[in-house]
């Protein structure tokens, strides 16, 4: 069995219910006095250049981007609850520069782009330091890279043959036990421009914000009901108001896509974390981790975890990922965004991979859906001879990926050909999931697969195999 299912083993049903005891069942980031007050629903019939629906990142960057390229444009946003409440409120802080969820996976899917699509990754990611630093957004943005670590000891060859001469640093078992004490650790690979750290709730703010300066019209509690084409321009209906928009972009990511055809190459996925209470000064000494670098393991059902500052500057330790729960028929609810069995896991994990830290308590404990497709990451479906585009299926490597998303929306909407309307990422689709109950089947084949792909040292069997070869796939 791999260091995890041990930790599940040793835990002790009383130091884990006395570590969640007092943990809100609410998502940290959310839980913040700077959380802007909601802002109207729309109340009467109005009229825009551009309509998009969700206020989310996706939607976020498209109207920031759009009211940059154009100040003239009317810009409606339209989002059915709050700003940045999903997703974008409830991620790991981790912006990512990979637009394919790695560079494995894109060459798998996209061999011929590769290349191109890393350069274009670590060009968005700039992009957005520029946009933070132009409009004074503030989101707690450290520039720290990403740790790979290896929990057990057939994944270390994976770590050297991913190295990357300056763009990374290799720690041997020593070396790592150094940078980040854990007794799990067998070796580590920091990419040091991997990753930002962001507050991603806060980051979903300040763009509000600067949209809000650039004369974008954002209405809050709207939920769009269904699009209707009307002469050359779309009807956006609500319940309560209209709009009539020119383009629409559709930037619902996880929600039922309005355009019945991209239903079917999404579905939810249920990711959980935990946030501790603050550290002392003495149990950060004890842990190091002093470049506080975003932590992930090599596992199929990996971890991801990362240091944050509280408003006093206090500092906490996230700790998420593992669980990946898609619900029979794709069903969304309040209810699954708390999960008992998955935050004891993962308070098990955390007191393995710091026994340090074994007196900790958690202050948060949260979910949220990812909206995942086959591929791992976006893709685009257009409608309405041009007028309507959707984008969806980041996969949890959403935070830097929107932002590349709402370009191409963008491009696509403009009607002209580009370098990004070219690319195959943008033409061509991941495979749609099947009807139930054979995604529900075929999603419990695949994680059994995979927990037994951990178990066997990372070998993937002949299910897993069969998926790789039509390219099928399920993650967080």
């Amino acid at each position: 069995m791999i260091s995890y299912d041990r930790a599940e083993a040793a835990a002790t049903a009383a130091n884990i219910d006395e570590a969640l005891a007092t943990a809100a069942p609410l998502p940290y980031w959310l839980d913040h006095p700077d959380r802007p007050d909601a802002l109207p629903h729309l109340s009467a019939d109005t009229s825009a250049d551009l309509a998009i629906v969700g206020g989310g990142y996706t939607g976020l960057w498209t109207a920031l981007l759009a009211k940059e390229r154009d100040p003239g444009r009317r810009v409606v946003l339209l989002e059915g609850q709050r700003i940045g409440w999903a997703a974008s409120g409830r991620n790991g802080g981790f912006c990512e520069p990979s637009l394919t969820h790695g560079a494995a996976n894109g060459q798998r899917h996209l061999p011929g782009e590769v290349q191109l699509l890393d350069r274009l990754g670590r060009e968005n990611m700039r992009e957005i330091q520029e946009t933070v630093r132009r409009y004074g957004i503030d989101c707690d943005l450290e520039v720290t890279g990403v740790l790979k670590v290896a929990t057990e000891q057939h994944q270390v060859p994976w770590l050297l043959d991913s190295a990357d001469g300056e763009r990374t640093e290799y720690f041997d078992r020593a070396a790592i036990a150094e940078e980040i004490a854990s007794p799990l650790y067998h070796a580590g690979l920091w990419k040091r421009d991997g990753a930002l750290m962001v507050h991603p709730a806060k980051l979903a703010w300040g763009m509000r914000r600067v949209c809000l300066d650039l004369g974008v019209e954002i209405y809050e509690h709207t939920t769009v009901e269904r699009l209707e084409p009307k002469d050359d321009t779309v009807l956006v209906n609500t319940p309560s108001a209209t709009v009539r928009a020119s383009k629409v972009a559709l930037a619902t990511n996880v929600f039922q896509p309005l355009l019945k055809r991209a239903r079917p190459f999404t579905v939810p996925v249920y990711d959980y974390a935990l946030m501790t209470e603050p550290l002392t000064e003495e149990q950060m000494d004890a842990v190091g981790w002093r470049n506080r670098q975003g932590v992930t393991d090599l596992n199929n059902r990996f971890h991801y975890y990362r240091i944050t500052r509280d408003l006093e500057g206090r500092n906490r330790i996230l700790f998420g990922g593992y669980d990946a729960i898609y619900n029979f028929g794709g069903r969304m609810k309040p209810e699954y965004e708390q999960n008992a069995e998955t935050s004891r896991k993962l308070a098990a994990h955390f007191f393995a991979t710091f026994p340090q830290l074994a007196d900790v308590k958690f202050s948060h404990q949260w979910g949220g859906a990812i909206d995942t497709c086959s591929r791992f990451f976006s893709f685009f479906t257009t409608a309405y001879s041009g007028r309507v585009v959707h984008s969806a299926g980041y996969t949890g490597l959403g935070v830097a990926a929107t932002r590349f998303g709402a370009r191409v929306m963008l491009d696509l909407l403009s009607g002209e050909k580009t370098h990004l309307t070219e690319l195959q990422l943008v033409k061509k689709k991941p495979i749609p999931f099947p009807p139930e109950p054979i995604a529900w089947l075929g999603v419990r084949l695949m994680t059994a697969a995979m927990v037994k792909a951990d178990r066997n040292r990372g070998k993937r069997g002949p299910f897993l195999r069969v998926m790789d070869a039509i390219g099928m796939g399920f993650d967080s």
